[in-house]
Formats: C-alpha cells, sequence, structure tokens
C-alpha cells in the first residue's frame, strides 16, 4: 500500500510502497476514504524538516535538551548515531481520517467491518489503510460525507479548547487566529450561544469567517481593535482568549 512519508532530515516527501500495518489487541483497520491536510501542525512539521542543522536546533529546543541529555547518558558518539538514524528516517504524516473498517481485532467492541468511521491520532495519517486505536475511532452516521467526517479530530480539538474555557452563556470569547481549528472554534462558539469574536493578520481567512456568517470578525492589525473589542462587550472585556494560531513569534500571546 502508499503512504505519505516525510524524511526529517532535508524535508523531501514521497508515496512510498508499505507493508500493510499490523492489528493489534484493541485495534481495528481503516481503509481511508479521506485524509485531512492541517496547515499548521503539518506545515509546521514540513517546514522545520527543511530547515538546517541549527534551525532544526533552534525550532525544537526541546528535542535538543533530550539529546543533550542522551549524550550524557550514553556518550556522544551513540546519541549521534540514535539521531542521524531518526533524521534520515521517512516519518508518516497526519492524524484525522475518515473511511471504512476493514478488520478489527477480536477484543473490539461496538464496530463492525463495514463500519464507516472517523479517526484520529498519530496513526490516522496519509495512508491507504491505517490501524487506529478503537477508542479513537467514532462511527460516522450514513447521511455525513466521509470527506465532512476526516475532520473529526479537529472539531474535538475545537471543542476541547471551549470545555477548557468553561464558558457560560451569554459570555464572550475572543479567538486568535483563524486557520480550520479558528474556523471551528468560532462556529461551536456561536451555536453555543457565545458572543464569539475572531481576529488574524490574513484577509483570506477573515473573510472565510464572515462568509460562514460570523460577525464580530477583524484584522489583527487594526488600529481600533481594542475599542471594538470594549464595544463588543459592552466595555468589560472578553471572558476568554483562545489562541488558534500558529506563528514564529509571541505575537499572539
Amino acid at each position: 500500500m502508499e503512504q505519505l512519508t516525510q524524511s526529517l532530515k532535508d524535508g523531501n516527501m514521497q508515496l512510498m510502497e508499505v507493508p500493510y500495518p499490523a492489528l493489534l489487541p484493541g485495534y481495528v483497520l481503516v481503509r481511508n476514504h479521506f485524509s485531512v491536510i492541517s496547515p499548521g501542525t503539518e506545515g509546521k512539521t514540513v517546514k522545520e524538516a527543511r530547515l538546517g542543522y541549527i534551525g532544526k536546533a533552534k525550532a525544537r529546543k526541546e528535542e535538543v535538551k533530550k539529546v543533550i541529555t542522551s549524550a550524557k547518558t550514553f556518550g556522544a558518539l551513540k546519541t549521534y548515531e540514535m539521531v542521524m538514524n531518526k533524521l534520515e528516517a521517512y516519518s508518516p504524516l497526519g492524524y484525522s481520517c475518515a473511511g471504512e473498517i476493514i478488520a478489527m481485532a477480536d477484543d473490539v467492541k461496538g464496530f463492525q467491518i463495514g463500519d464507516f468511521v472517523a479517526c484520529g491520532g498519530n496513526t490516522a495519517g496519509h495512508s491507504e489503510v491505517v490501524s487506529i486505536p478503537s477508542n479513537l475511532c467514532v462511527k460516522v452516521n450514513k447521511d455525513v460525507p466521509l470527506n465532512e467526517a476526516a475532520f473529526a479530530t479537529m472539531g474535538a480539538i475545537a471543542m476541547q479548547g471551549l470545555r477548557q474555557a468553561d464558558l457560560k452563556l451569554g459570555e464572550s470569547c475572543l479567538v486568535i487566529g483563524l486557520g480550520i481549528i479558528g474556523q471551528l472554534t468560532l462556529q461551536l462558539l456561536n451555536a453555543s450561544g457565545i458572543n464569539a469574536i475572531g481576529i488574524d493578520i490574513d484577509e483570506k481567512q477573515i473573510e472565510l469567517a464572515k462568509k460562514q456568517g460570523l460577525k464580530h470578525i477583524y484584522n489583527r492589525n487594526n488600529l481600533e481593535l481594542e475599542l471594538i473589542i470594549e464595544r463588543e462587550t459592552h466595555n468589560f472585556g472578553v471572558d476568554s482568549v483562545l489562541i488558534t494560531a500558529s506563528a514564529n513569534s509571541l505575537d499572539p500571546i
């Protein structure tokens, strides 16, 4: 089967012929119909993979700390070999997809072969067949198109942001960054009776949000932004701020 992969060393991407994934206890095999490209998370991974070694180190400071710890434990030569092996290996991409169950472990309950499911997690990538833990699958109703169901993981991420914010009916929330997660977050807020305000620096994303019927959408560079937010919240300010932006600086924060 084919799987989209990327080399962490130089960022080269290719469709590779790989064996079918193993069917582990608690897992199901799903033949993919659609998988979602995440411009934020995956875009960041792809961009960082194409950087030089210094650029990679700057972008992944936590990984550098692990390398230093490993060098102290295993020695510099062994650590160098481990790092190079990881960089030269091709890694799969993707984490949100939808398809049809074609096999399942004996201990899996609540599903049957032929069910259409939406899947999430680091094995729910751009591959013809994926192996997914059953707790990271959800059945898709027959009236829901699979190309839309493939976004379920992103919807769950947006929903988790709302749950953590613990917003109440009638409160106000500012969403910074109107990519896929930001757009879904705004729609969920609006459906929940929350006064949703969205900002971005990209006019295309701003226009997309407005086309969804969302009213309080503004450009981050608007010089009157603070006054606008005060007006929209009757001078109380927002009750929560959700950051769904991908940026190379701390400006969103």
